[in-house]
């Protein structure tokens, strides 16, 4: 008898117990702390990143044709630009030619120079001098190099080398009074300067 009186009071619950305890409130409590938790793990956890779609056939197509269109320039570019340095070089090929040829010039030059002081004795001499002088010139002009204005034109540094200054009543001041050495252009290109004396003007002024 006090045995089965004990197991019913043990399966029966306090209800001062049951009055003090909200079940429903500490649930509650607790799916809340869970949910929190789960947010705080998703928070840290790192985004997904998708991978990237690959390319269609026909971006492929296009990325092709956008190489190929850079290549076509890109030769094209080159073959302009040795076709440049080619015409140049056949331009100026004949340079160091012409700077030999002009040293036989001068030579010619005196030799007219000296012939003309003795004119009986010599005009045989300076006949043949001066024809080899005008063969050799018009084979410098066919190549392309041809003498520098000097005498009585405006001194130019750029084709011109001063060696001296003098007085001149008949030249301006700044102007070439006497062309001591012939200068000799190859097309545009300057071979060698003229050596010239400048004029200072008149000398009263």
């Amino acid at each position: 008898m006090t045995n089965e009186n004990n197991d019913e009071q043990s399966d029966r619950i306090d209800p001062r117990f049951a009055e003090t305890v909200d079940f429903e409130a500490l649930a509650n409590k607790y799916a809340a702390a869970n949910r929190q938790a789960l947010s705080a793990e998703d928070a840290q956890s790192p985004p997904v990143v998708e991978p990237a779609s690959a390319p269609t056939d026909s971006e492929r197509v296009l990325e092709a044709e956008r190489e190929v269109l850079k290549a076509r320039a890109e030769l094209e570019n080159f073959r302009k630009r040795m076709q440049r340095d080619s015409e140049q070089q056949l331009k100026y090929a004949n340079l160091p030619l012409m700077r030999d040829l002009l040293d036989v010039v001068d030579n010619l030059n005196r030799a007219m120079d000296v012939a003309r002081g003795d004119a009986a004795d010599s005009s045989a001499l300076l006949a043949g001098v001066e024809m080899v002088s005008q063969q050799l010139a018009g084979v410098l002009e066919k190549f392309g190099c041809k003498p520098v204005e000097a005498a009585g034109s405006e001194f130019d540094p750029n084709v011109h080398e001063a060696i001296s200054q003098m007085p001149s009543e008949e030249h301006a001041a700044g102007t070439v009074a006497q062309e001591v050495a012939v200068g000799y252009l190859l097309h545009d290109r300057v071979v060698r300067p003229s050596s010239v004396i400048v004029s200072t003007g008149p000398a009263n002024s």
